[in-house]
């Protein structure tokens, strides 16, 4: 009998929820959490364009950086051979 009346009370609250879930309240609230949620993957989205393009200038200007770099070490290289042949030449 206990295990009938357990069945019962079970299959009467999954009614009732189901009802309850499917009412036009439960699903306006369904709407406003949906709307928040996409109004914060917006928000997170800008967030992670502005880092995106922020880093994208910090790698531009690294690799500006490095450029400068190689000339500077190349044309100390040609300068550090043309004074030996020099030497070598007297």
């Amino acid at each position: 009998m206990k295990k009938i009346g357990l069945f019962a009370a079970g299959v009467l609250f999954g009614t009732a929820g189901m009802k309850l879930l499917g009412s036009k309240d439960a699903k306006r609230a369904y709407a406003q959490t949906t709307a928040a949620a996409l109004r914060a993957k917006d928000s997170v989205m800008t967030a992670v364009t502005a880092v995106r393009e922020g880093a994208d200038d910090v790698y531009a200007e690294a690799k500006a950086i490095n450029a400068q770099r190689t000339e500077a070490e190349t044309a100390n290289v040609v300068e550090d051979t043309s004074a030996e042949e020099e030497s070598q030449a007297e």
